[in-house]
């Protein structure tokens, strides 16, 4: 929002405007073009001066305006925010892309061997063994991890001799740094190269420059997010008096503080779009709609082009409008779709022969033989063992069925009325359970068999003779239909 002064001056403005100067609640006549003075000026109107004035006060409408900071201060609050809510060991680690200017000062421990004199005036003579060391650097880190510093250092020394006569130590150096970015407590190492220098009287050391290595390593602390303090400790390896081709060390012990720009961070991203409750329109809400991204019907919400109430994805003949059960077309009602249906006008006759093609298939002459009561099969009295004259008969059988292998049958045992209904029915079971055995053991598959006893419930004929008892004690075979599909 803009300042208040604005809108003051512009009321100013529209004060001071020709017309303005009329008091009172009635509104004076307007000129015509042909009437204003010559004096007068165009004033830019209210909107171009002042914009808010023009706009409903208030919070912004869209919610992105409010979360978005709108200055730097106003960002920086926000991070100091988020660092806060952070362990305080995370807080104000290292970032990419920071700028640091500091200060420094420890103690500069020179070699007594050192090489800085010149030779043409001055005798080398030992430095103090422990001098104030003081100086700026600035640097920068593309990586969190690793920088690029460039600093001066200046040594304010005393030769070691009876007077201690004053000389001026001064580096110049750069050096990269890596360092473990992960908390507000970082260690780092260092190395890199620069200028070792000497300067004073001619009597004294002379002037002199000498290249120089360095290498060593440090902790740094973030106190704020803006300023950082670090110890380090470093070894100078410079050349040895008179001798190019060696090396001696300086030690440098160095403390200070670091003032770091880092890189504003990126404002949070607005708010997502308020969430669609129905995204496909189809009056059904997503949390309900079992298809919430495509136009649908009830009571799912997923499409039916055919409006049979099956979903397309689930409907085998999404064009077709089908029946309750399989959502397909069953012209001939018997139960098989139209695409899978042999004979679509014509339905099944479920006969237990090739009920599985959707036909009117006549049962072969040989089953129709093996269907019923099955004449020559005996047992023993009272027991549940086939006589031998009984395998002429289901050896037949087992060729029958083992011809025709999609027929399935029932083995029924019976019995007459003589002894218990119990023991009849126990009977009358086990010996519909030796045929079955039989069948299977000439290779029949068992999962085409089953066997059932029910006693002297089903007589043929009465049980009055002896002759009607023998007809009632039988087997039957009955041909199972497969029903459905």
């Amino acid at each position: 929002m803009r300042p208040r002064s604005a809108r003051v001056v512009v009321a100013i403005a529209l004060a001071s405007a020709p017309g303005a100067a009329a008091a009172g609640p009635s509104k004076p006549a307007p000129l015509e073009p042909s009437e204003a003075p010559a004096s007068a000026i165009d004033l830019p109107e209210v909107e171009q001066l002042a914009p808010e004035l023009s706009e409903p006060q208030g919070e912004p409408s869209d919610p992105s305006e409010r979360a978005t900071p709108q200055s730097g201060r106003a960002m920086a609050q926000a991070q100091g925010q988020r660092s806060e809510r952070l362990p305080w060991i995370r807080r104000f680690a290292p970032e990419r892309h920071m700028i640091v200017v500091g200060v420094f000062g420890g103690v500069f421990l020179a070699h007594e061997a050192h090489d800085l004199y010149d030779p043409r005036t001055a005798p080398p003579e030992p430095l103090w063994q422990v001098s104030p060391d003081v100086g700026a650097r600035v640097g920068y880190y593309p990586l969190r991890s690793l920088g690029f510093e460039a600093e001066f250092s200046a040594v304010p020394t005393r030769m070691r001799t009876s007077t201690n006569d004053p000389v001026f130590v001064y580096g110049v150096r750069g050096h990269a740094v890596v360092q473990l970015p992960y908390a507000r407590l970082t260690p780092f190492l260092l190395m890199g190269a620069g200028l070792l220098g000497v300067s004073s009287h001619l009597l004294l050391l002379g002037d002199d420059v000498d290249p120089a290595v360095h290498y060593g390593g440090g902790l740094k602390l973030a106190i704020t997010r803006w300023l950082d303090c670090r110890v380090e400790a470093r070894n100078i390896l410079s050349a040895a008096s008179a001798r190019q081709d060696t090396a001696v060390p300086h030690v440098q012990v160095l403390g200070g503080l670091t003032a770091t720009i880092r890189r504003p961070k990126p404002p949070p991203p607005p708010a997502p779009a308020p969430v669609d409750p129905d995204r496909d329109r189809d009056g059904f809400l997503n949390d309900q709609d079992e298809c919430p991204d495509a136009v649908g019907v009830r009571p799912h919400g997923c499409p039916d082009t055919d409006g049979d109430g099956f979903r397309d994805a689930d409907d085998p003949c999404p064009r077709q409008p089908g029946d309750a059960t399989h959502g397909c077309p069953d012209s001939d009602a018997d139960g098989f779709r139209d695409p899978y249906d042999r004979c679509v006008q014509e339905p099944e006759a479920w006969n237990g022969y090739l009920d599985m093609d959707g036909c009117a298939d006549d049962v072969p002459e040989p089953i129709k033989r093996f269907t019923g009561t099955i004449e020559g099969i005996a047992f023993d009295f009272g027991k549940a063992t086939i006589r031998p004259s009984s395998t002429r008969v289901l050896d037949e059988a087992i060729a029958v069925l083992r011809e025709y292998p999609d027929v399935r049958v029932r083995i029924i045992g019976h019995t007459d009325d003589l002894g218990s209904q119990a023991v009849n029915l126990e009977l009358s079971g086990a010996r519909a359970d030796a045929v079955a055995a039989y069948l299977i053991a000439g290779g029949v598959a068992a999962d085409r068999i089953e066997a059932e006893g029910r006693g002297a419930s089903e007589p043929r004929v009465p049980n009055d003779s002896d002759e009607n008892r023998a007809r009632n004690r039988r087997i039957d075979f009955e041909v199972l239909s497969r029903r459905g599909p």
